[in-house]
Order: structure tokens, then sequence, then C-alpha cells
């Protein structure tokens, strides 16, 4: 099918495409050079506000200005003695996938650091740079709630205490809660705190595509979970969600939004990825079901009762998109068209033929809603040879209007920032 007859409220899903051997293109990463960067429409500008950076990942701009940047990756993986009683196909299926992140640039050991960069020069670049944290255990997500920074590792959340210019942390953390960790399939957990600095919403990924590894060790995960900010208590908010990852608050009507990378080895057009508000108590149907009640028959045992629970998320970006980064522009000082709307950092496929996402997107919104296609906003990270030039994941925006994107493969912070707002 056309790219986009699987995007919108409304996706065409084509019967599943189930081969021996699934579809493999992964674009090499190779880096920018020098003189090359990403491509933003006209009106704005782009620049490097940080380069030589160790796999980023994620970002958050502090009350003061000062952007945090979240360097991680995966937690190191189990021991050989672990892995000892797993059969020949997995254990072949484990390497090839060892082999496809080697060749996307995803494989660096974690830095577990957080950098902190301030100001910004006529050119476009941090004047200041310094270690914020280290020693952290992958982790992602960051909220500041009053002078309390919370901080996602990819086993528990974890607090430290704050002040306003603030370019080290040197307290020992202290745990707010435990999170499903183990074999972390999708280690990335997201937070974001309520308006009212009152919970936390931590993004919790599958341990698995479809539930293969056996359902006991998905036990509250391919979710999103509430925690009480003074008592680390927490429950689950919403589930059936493969691997959500941004997290934000639709300013109009004050949501809670998601984006969720979906299941693979459906084939080219399934299943897409989406945008989706999130309910309280809602299940999306992870693993037994896509958009609502498509079965997938691959999971056993069946739940025709959990089937029947499934509600469709709201806005289809298309399949193996993997959308990572989310955040809306309303009240950022964005020209139109992209004044109300949601950017979202695509990371890209590895199970699509030809491949999908590999850009920054934006979503126009009306009235709480998404009310349109999406649009290409940075674009680039594939060379004319097909090869990955960066991989886009977190997106925030900074105090002066211009959003900031991490880029994984490139090792860098690109900022984009409209001209006539440019600082």
């Amino acid at each position: 099918m056309p790219f986009e007859a699987g995007v919108g409220t409304n996706p065409q899903l084509p019967p599943p495409t189930k081969t021996l051997i699934p579809t493999i293109k992964i674009a090499k990463a190779v880096g920018w050079s020098a003189t090359t960067m990403p491509s933003a429409p006209e009106g704005f500008k782009v620049t490097a506000l940080a380069r030589d950076l160790t796999h980023p990942r994620w970002l958050y701009t502090m009350p003061n200005g000062d952007i945090l940047v979240v360097e991680s990756n995966k937690p190191t993986k189990p021991t050989d003695s672990q892995n000892s009683n797993k059969g020949f196909f997995a254990r072949l299926r484990g390497k090839v996938q060892f082999m496809m992140m080697e060749r996307a640039g995803a494989n660096p050991p974690s830095a577990n650091r957080i950098t902190l960069l301030r100001g910004v020069s006529p050119e476009g670049t941090a004047k200041h740079r310094t270690v914020f944290m280290k020693d952290l255990m992958s982790p992602f997500g960051l909220a500041l709630v009053g002078n309390k920074l919370y901080i996602a590792n990819a086993d528990a959340i974890i607090k430290v205490p704050y002040t306003d210019g603030l370019t080290k942390i040197n307290t020992a953390p202290v745990k707010v809660t435990d999170l499903p960790a183990g074999i972390n399939h999708h280690w990335t957990k997201n937070l974001l705190a309520s308006t009212d600095g009152k919970k936390l919403y931590v993004t919790v990924g599958s341990n698995s595509n479809v539930g293969e590894n056996g359902l006991d060790i998905e036990e509250g995960r391919a979710a999103i979970w509430e925690v009480d900010i003074h008592t680390g208590k927490k429950r689950l908010y919403a589930s059936g969600l493969r691997n959500p990852n941004g997290l934000a608050w639709e300013p109009e009507t004050n949501t809670l939004w998601t984006v969720v990378n979906e299941r693979d080895e459906l084939g080219n057009d399934l299943v897409p990825d989406y945008l989706t508000s999130v309910k309280d108590g809602a299940f999306y149907g992870w693993p037994w079901s896509y958009f609502g009640a498509h079965v997938d028959s691959r999971v056993t045992p069946t739940r025709p009762d959990m089937v029947a629970k499934a509600i469709a998320p709201d806005y289809a970006l298309g399949a193996h998109v993997a959308p990572l980064g989310l955040t809306f522009s309303s009240g950022h000082l964005m020209p139109p068209p992209f004044e109300n709307g949601a950017f979202i950092g695509e990371h890209g496929s590895w199970n699509r033929n030809p491949p999908a996402g590999y850009k920054v997107i934006f979503v126009p919104f009306s009235a709480g809603k998404p009310s349109g296609i999406p649009v290409d906003f940075l674009t680039g990270f594939i060379n004319e040879k097909g090869e990955a030039q960066g991989r886009p994941v977190g997106v925030t925006f900074d105090k002066t209007g211009a959003l900031l994107v991490a880029d994984d493969v490139g090792n860098i912070v690109w900022r984009v920032s409209p001209i006539r707002t440019q600082q």
C-alpha cells in the first residue's frame, strides 16, 4: 500500500503478511560530516547546539533555560549463563538482532550520564557544557517538580534535590519506586509530572514483540503507570501499549498523550505506530490485538475477553516509523502552520522496505485533537545512499521557542529556530 494509507484517524489495515524470515531493511549508521545537517522548512535555521555527545536520547528544559541531555543506552545484557537455557532459534534471533542494532548504530555502551547545556551563542551553539550527573542506570525520562529532580532509570525512579542554576549534582539519589526491569527488551522509561505536581506518569515498554517469551515476564509492562510523588505508591494507569515513549499534556484540553511503537513482523504495512490520548483504565490491545479488535493470531493463549476490551488509538503514524519524542508547540512561538500541534521524533524502521521514519514530523491539532495529515519538519537523516546520518529521538522546546532534537546516531543535539525569533 502507499505509506499514507496507514496514517491518520482511520488507517487502512491490510491482512497480515507472515514469513519465515521477517523483512529486514536497516539504514547503516554513518553519522554526519562536518558540512552536512538536517533540513527544516523555509523560515527556520538549523544549527548543532552540541556535538560529540554519546548516544543522546532525551532532552529536558529547566526553568532557567538550561538543557539537560540524557546520554544513555540499554542496560548491560544478561550473562551467558542466564541465556544458556534458551533454544537454538532464540539464540540465533538474539544474534541477528544484535547485528541489526550494530548496523543501526544502536549498540554503544551506555554513558549513564546527563549533560547540561547553558546559553546559546549567535551561531546557535551552547555557550557552556558540563556533566550534570553520572553513574546512573540507563536513564531516560526527567521531571522537575518543585526542588526535586526525578529521573527514570531502567529499573527505578530516583530523585535528587535541585536549586535553580545548579550545574552539577553531587547528592546521592533517593529511590522513589521500583520499575519493571529484568530483560528490558524495551528499556526506555519516560517521565511526566501531573500539572498539579502530585503524580508522575511513567512509561514501561514490553519485554517482547508479542509475548513470545511468555506472558509472565510481561507483568506490569506495556503500560503507563501513575506514581504518587510523595509516597512512591503506583497504580496501572493504562495498559496494552506495546512500547510507549513520549508523554505530553495537550495544552488546550490538558489531556495526556503518548506515542507508541507497535508490533513487528506482520508485513511492511502492519502495524501502524500511533499517537493517542491516554484514558485512565483503558486497554489498547497488546499483545492480543491491535487498533482495537484486530486479532494477532500469533499470541497464545487467546483472550477474546481482552480483545473485546481493547480500544483503538486516536491517530496512526504509519507502520514501523518508531516514534519516540513528543512535544506540543502551542505557546512556544512557532509560526504558522506549526503553531498548534505535536512534534514527533521518529527514530526509523528496521522491519519495512522501503524504510519509514528517520525524521521529525508535525501533526496539526484543533480543539485538542489531530486535524490533518503529518507534515515533514526535520528531514535529511537518510542520505542519497540510504545510510543513516542520524536518528531523531527526544524533542523539546528551549526558552526561546526553538525546537531541540536529540540525534543518537549523529551524537548531536540539533536546534531548529524560527528565523524571526532566532537568538
